[in-house]
């Protein structure tokens, strides 16, 4: 396979799926706040961009090379990883962020972020985001 037969999809996809996601994020965060959320940008939030650029490359390979091919269960192992974390270990990280910024409240140190990780829901939202991305990326190469 030369450099000319190089599916380009693999390497598109991530970066299409983080763009979806977070152009989406920002939305809904704009819509919440009834105005534009520059700064609600980032960690957390509907839908998330982790889980949608993880699930885009299992939807990808499944769509492309089908679900018995070796990739696909590496995918599938990665993205397990990063839901996991983004659901449990990043909220944990969240709530610590809250305890310190309560100790740190007559100090004049700038607050740590609290809103790092995801719902359940939030995670569904980018798999879905994911999801859906992949199957356009696949019909259009």
């Amino acid at each position: 396979m030369g450099f000319y037969d190089l599916d380009l999809s693999y390497i598109v996809m991530p970066f299409f799926a983080w763009l979806v996601a977070g152009s989406s994020k920002f939305v809904v965060h704009s819509i919440k706040a009834k105005q534009l959320a520059f700064g609600l940008i980032g960690y957390g939030g509907m839908p998330s961009t982790h889980s949608a650029i993880v699930s885009s490359m299992v939807a990808l390979i499944a769509f492309k090379e089908g679900v018995e091919h070796p990739a696909f269960g590496v995918a599938i192992a990665l993205a397990f990883i990063v839901l996991l974390d983004a659901n449990s270990l990043r909220n944990q990280v969240g709530k610590h962020a809250k305890a310190i910024n309560v100790l740190n409240k007559d100090n004049d140190l700038p607050d740590l972020r609290e809103r790092m990780g995801h719902s359940k829901l939030e995670l569904l939202g980018g798999i879905v985001v994911g999801i859906v991305t992949a199957y356009f990326v696949h019909l259009v190469f």
